[in-house]
């Protein structure tokens, strides 16, 4: 299944949710934002959205520091 992750096309090898996704990357729910298809999801609901083929993601991650 092929989606596009930050303007990148990548092909992911099984359906996941938008949180399996994210822990694959290593990333943390509590530290990014993600945009599906233009609509932002909210953290909840990461679980329970499933990825699907042409899906396009724009991820976002908050960093701290100065």
């Amino acid at each position: 299944m092929k989606v596009t992750i930050n303007g990148k096309s990548e092909a992911l090898s099984q359906k996941l949710s938008l949180l399996q996704l994210l822990e694959e990357k290593g990333l943390d729910k509590k530290r990014v934002v993600v945009e599906l298809n233009l609509k932002i999801i909210p953290q909840e609901d990461l679980q329970k959205t499933l990825l699907q083929e042409g899906d396009s993601l724009e991820i976002v991650s908050f960093v701290t520091g100065g």
